[in-house]
């Protein structure tokens, strides 16, 4: 319903300044200052207006007042203490199925509630409601059945005439929401509706009663366009865009979906369904070549094939609201404007009435296009066959009578104090004054009821006055009840052409210039006659254009064999002649059979033409999520075809015929990729395939960017990004290295690049998966040199490491701060990188002085110094700091110090690990951290060193104690062994060499001495101890002992276990200032102590010291 405006005043109808009708009473309440909305509704004697002042200053309604009317508007009755004095009211509705049921419904600015009448408006009842009502949709054959749209997009159900109110959908698109259509739908209460769910749209379909989840159907596969869903009659429309093109879907009486067909290259940027009565579709549809025009297409039965009707038919602002249409034709002719009119009380531009059969009046222009200057007004009395102009000005134009007469008034733009009325299809006119001063006419209600000739004009005479409301009684115009002798015979015919749509039509008509009054619909067809067939019965059909001598041919794009490509051998297919009958045409015989399609037996043929595609025609899918394909073959047959689908992830399936696939192959990947799906249909003909690519993604949840923190000028690095879940080449990887403007772009998740610059330098890698992205950003040292050192920490560091990017960068920070405390060294020249994981590990890096003045060889030298002066700090247990209050954290070297050469070796995860060399003819300790993770592989990328290849190490999983051991043996046997520092590269090779043999030394003393070198020592540990304190584990540098940390030392050493062990003293809880006087005796006998914990050995009875790379993990 719309709002207009409305008042009353004294009313006078004059016909040459003599008073024809009596006065009508006005009004009493006089609404200013400014004009109102109203709606009004006339059902027999009873007429209701609502009418509502709107102040512009405040810029809302601040007023409501409701009027009733029994007597056909000569009396009102104002309402307003039956519906509240205070309330205010907002609309009204008339229920379509029984107009004594009213509903009216509050202002939501001040409150939300509904009033009821069930007695034409007499007496109301009111009901609060939970949510604000913006539109109402009755059912069409129940009377109580009410369907309510929310102010936030909820949908709402009532089955007592709005007394109480469920809750149906959310997120539902405005005024896309359909009761059932009866005959199609099973359910009375079944709701059509268009939904919002995960931001996309979708055609739902429930029951009003209980729309449960589980309840909820959804008919169409797949998404479509916001605003696409149309249910009319026995059609439901849908629209899918994919890739910027427009696809349209129909279900002819809720049969399964079919894509619409128009012709190929029409290419529609917007459709709109004009129709779809007498069982066909008439739509206009704006091709890819139109701006501000379109092609009116008419369909086959089932709305699904659709030929060309009318070209270049010109809208002014779309078929949706008001518009101007006209036929474009550039030469002088009548123009005709089609003006939709949003105000119902209008008669638009162009009218007609069944019981005024051949009647038009219309809105136009004469010249060579349409034009809204010099607009007039015309009528035919020949269905259009003739045309003739009567006035030179817009105006409005009513049926009166059942169609026995004319009453015409001016535009609303300009004001009038007459009225015209014609008796003889208008021909002629005679004019009237219907008010003493000019009137702006907003709107007319005409035939209020069967036996009444009642007209009710309401309008205004400024924009500031009040509404007049004027009731005209014209039946005193007429003198007598028409006879049978006042009406005459009429034939339908089209320039002279008897046969319309297949039959001839006679109608009776009262004939013109009648004075006598109608009072009932005496039109009626006095005989259809059924014509024989002629060429113009039959439209060319879908596929073929109509040459220029008027015969159908097929297009240049169309192939007609396709049509019969769901025929199967020994069946039979109805073959194109390319014409079909217009549906609504009733001709007979003549060339019926010629133009009508013939039956035809299905040949037996190879496939042909098989087309892969998805249901909505994407090439990407979430994992997890079900992926419907669809296969279609052009020529072949379909039921003899064997069909088999490989969805490229190791799983297929085959189908025996093409039928079982006519909805389409779902399936769910499991994993991120790029898959290649191929399909092949095959008989005993031959074959064809088709395949596409399908990428298969999952979000992206976490990204870590690997890289060193210290790197070699010149020297190669790579950098790698870590993301999560994993994924297979489906993620995009934008690399920002430095100040650079553009980004490298790789599919893989690893670059390698060289600096040039000394300087810290930004890298941010982001990952593009789908729609989102995501990155990470490291901050790296470029230098000629560095040294660095491996620190570990005391295990309560590792309690509190939830292990996260900023917690490591704080922990650094305190690091640095506490290395400072002991170290009188430039906070420029250090560096503390704390690693991802646990247990907790950082590097410490020493960079050149930027002043290097004095040299490379003396900055070296003070590299070395500084380096010397940690290490002694850190093997004094002199670097700590507080996690927490009571909680303090000591530093540890990770770096054995008894010769003077440093030997580094780069692991997977740390970088760069130590090894001393004390003399020639000793083996010395080589130690290398890293996390076994029996989960999932890791990749890290090593510290770069001056000689570094930079390779990047997996670590794989170690799963015997065997393995273990000789993967640590052949980690210290193999090559490189790089110096950081430049001068030490002379002895490079040497150091290699020694290495080798070491390696070599390291294996054969396992290989044969093994069982006597551990075992003997076992032997006597596991004599000597209780049971609770036997060995419970061996692995490499894994150790169970009870024994006094001295004690323990001297068998390890004697035993020729060549490792570091961590020793715990059982039982004993005593402070830690008391329990590292034990680290501290133990490490005078040569043992080192990398990292300790102290446990609760009364409940704990057994304990394993596990000693992973030189670090403790676990006591249990």
């Amino acid at each position: 319903m719309n709002a207009d405006k409305y008042s009353s005043g004294n009313l006078v109808l004059e016909d040459s300044d003599e008073v024809l009708l009596r006065s009508v009473e006005s009004l009493a309440k006089k609404l200013e200052p400014k004009p109102l909305f109203a709606f009004r509704f006339m059902f027999f004697s009873v007429i209701l207006i609502l009418t509502k002042l709107y102040d512009f200053h405040l810029g809302s309604v601040t007023e409501s007042t409701l009027w009733r009317s029994t007597d056909y508007g000569s009396t009102y009755e104002r309402l307003n203490d039956k519906v509240g004095v205070k309330t205010v009211l907002s609309y009204l509705y008339v229920c379509p199925t029984n107009k004594r049921k009213i509903m009216v419904l509050t202002d939501p600015e001040f409150e939300s509630s509904i009033l009821i009448s069930s007695d034409e408006g007499a007496s109301y009842q009111k009901y609060r409601l939970n949510f604000f009502v913006l539109s109402l949709l009755f059912h069409h054959t129940q009377e109580d059945w009410a369907l309510a749209y929310s102010h936030d997009q909820k949908l709402y159900s009532s089955f007592d005439f709005g007394r109480k109110w469920q809750l149906v959908h959310e997120r539902v698109t405005p005024n896309r929401f359909y009761w059932s259509v009866t005959g199609l739908d099973k359910e009375l209460d079944l709701v059509h509706m268009e939904a919002h769910t995960d931001g996309h749209c979708q055609y739902v379909t429930c029951r009003a009663q209980a729309c449960s989840e589980s309840s909820r159907t959804y008919p169409f596969s797949g998404y479509i366009e916001t605003n696409s869903l149309v249910v009319q009659d026995e059609y439901v429309f849908v629209q899918v865009t994919t890739t910027g093109r427009a696809s349209y879907y129909v279900s002819y009486q809720r049969e399964p979906f079919v894509r619409i067909k128009i012709p190929k290259y029409s290419l529609p940027k917007d459709m709109h369904i004009v129709s779809t009565d007498q069982g066909q579709v008439f739509t206009a549809v704006q091709e890819w070549n139109q701006n501000d025009t379109y092609n009116l297409y008419i369909s086959d039965t089932r709305g699904i094939y659709f030929t060309l009707a009318l070209e270049n038919v010109r809208t002014s602002r779309g078929l949706g609201g008001n518009s101007m249409i006209d036929l474009y034709e550039p030469f002088c002719s009548l123009h005709l404007q089609l003006q939709m009119s949003e105000n119902p009380y209008l008669s638009g531009s162009i009218s007609t009435k069944s019981s005024a059969p051949g009647v038009i009046v219309a809105t136009g222009n004469i010249g060579s296009e349409l034009s809204y200057n010099n607009v007039a007004m015309f009528i035919s009395s020949d269905a259009g066959n003739n045309w003739r102009q009567i006035f030179e000005e817009e105006h409005n134009v009513w049926f009166l009578d059942k169609g026995g007469a004319l009453v015409a008034v001016k535009q609303p733009t300009v004001p009038t104090r007459h009225l015209w009325i014609s008796f003889d299809e208008g021909r002629q006119w005679t004019r009237h004054s219907f008010s003493a001063l000019p009137l702006f006419v907003d709107g007319v209600l005409v035939e209020a009821g069967a036996e009444n000739q009642i007209m009710t004009f309401f309008g205004h005479f400024s924009h500031r006055s009040e509404w007049q409301l004027i009731k005209i009684d014209y039946k005193s115009i007429f003198t007598r009840r028409c006879t049978e002798g006042d009406y005459q015979t009429w034939h339908l015919h089209n320039q002279g052409e008897p046969c319309i749509m297949g039959q001839k039509q006679i109608y009776m008509k009262r004939r013109p210039g009648n004075y006598c009054m109608v009072g009932w619909d005496n039109s009626r067809i006095l005989s259809a006659e059924p014509c024989i067939c002629r060429a113009h019965d039959f439209e060319c059909d879908y596929g073929f254009d109509r040459r220029g001598d008027g015969n159908c041919l097929p297009a240049f794009w169309f192939n007609p064999s396709t049509l019969s490509r769901s025929c199967s051998q020994g069946q039979n297919y109805l073959n194109s002649t390319g014409y079909r009958k217009v549906v609504a045409n009733n001709c007979t015989k003549g060339v019926k059979e010629m133009y009508t399609a013939r039956k035809q037996q299905c040949l037996n043929r190879p496939p042909r033409g098989l087309v892969l595609t998805t249901h909505d025609d994407k090439l990407t899918a979430n994992m997890g999520s079900n992926v419907t394909f669809l296969v279609r073959l052009e020529e072949g047959d379909s039921m003899r075809t064997n069909i088999q689908l490989d969805f490229g992830d190791g799983t297929a399936v085959s189908y025996s015929n093409l039928s079982w696939t006519q909805e389409g192959i779902r399936h769910v990947y499991r994993s991120a990729g790029i898959f290649r799906v191929t399909t092949l249909a095959e008989n005993s003909l031959g074959f064809d395939t088709s395949s596409l690519h399908l990428h298969v993604t999952c979000p992206v949840e976490h990204i870590q960017l690997l890289a060193p923190y210290v790197v070699i000028k010149n020297k190669e690095v790579n950098l790698t990004a870590v993301v999560w879940p994993s994924h297979f080449r489906t993620l995009t990887y934008f690399w920002w290295l430095g100040n650079n403007t553009e980004p490298i772009i790789t599919l893989d998740s690893s670059i390698s690049h060289t600096f040039s610059t000394e300087g810290m330098v930004t890298v941010t890698v982001q990952v593009s998966s789908g729609d989102s992205i995501l990155q990470n950003t490291r901050s790296i040292a470029i230098q000629e040199f560095f040294k660095s050192l491996l620190l570990s920490f005391s295990p309560n560091l590792d309690e509190a490491n939830p292990d996260i990017p900023e917690w490591r960068q704080d922990v650094g920070r305190v690091i640095k701060k506490a290395v400072l405390q002991v170290a009188d060294i430039p906070e420029e020249q250090l560096l503390v990188a704390v690693f991802p994981g646990i247990p907790t590990a950082a590097e410490l890096f020493l960079l050149p002085s930027r002043n290097q003045s004095d040299g490379r060889k003396r900055t070296e030298e003070d590299l070395e110094q500084i380096s010397e002066i940690l290490v002694n700090a850190l093997n004094q247990i002199s670097v700590e700091f507080e996690l927490k209050p009571g909680s303090r954290v000591i530093v540890y070297i990770t770096q054995l110090t008894l010769g003077n050469k440093t030997v580094v070796l780069h692991t997977p995860l740390l970088g760069a690990i130590y090894c001393s060399l004390d003399s020639p003819g000793k083996i010395p300790w080589i130690n290398i951290y890293a996390e076994v993770n029996h989960e999932k592989e890791q990749e890290m990328i090593s510290t770069v060193g001056q000689n570094d290849a930079t390779p990047k190490i997996t670590l794989n999983e170690f799963s015997t104690q065997k393995e273990l051991m000789e993967k640590e043996l052949e980690a210290c046997a193999k090559p490189p062994l790089v110096d950081s520092i430049p001068r030490h590269s002379s002895s490079a090779m040497l150091m290699l060499l020694s290495v080798v043999f070491l390696g070599l030394a390291v294996f054969l003393i396992y290989k044969f001495k093994r069982n006597e070198m551990i075992g003997t020592w076992l032997s006597t540990e596991l004599d000597k101890r209780p049971l609770s304190g036997k060995l419970a584990a061996l692995s490499l540098h894994i150790v169970i002992s009870e024994l006094d940390p001295r004690d323990c030392s001297r068998q390890v050493l004697h035993g020729g276990v060549m490792d570091v062990f961590c020793i715990h003293q059982p039982g004993y809880s005593g402070r830690n200032e008391e329990r590292l006087k034990y680290y501290r005796d133990a490490r005078v006998h040569g043992l080192d102590f990398l990292s300790v914990a102290s446990y609760d050995f009364t409940k704990h009875k057994r304990c394993a010291a596990k000693c992973r790379f030189n670090k403790v993990v676990n006591c249990q």
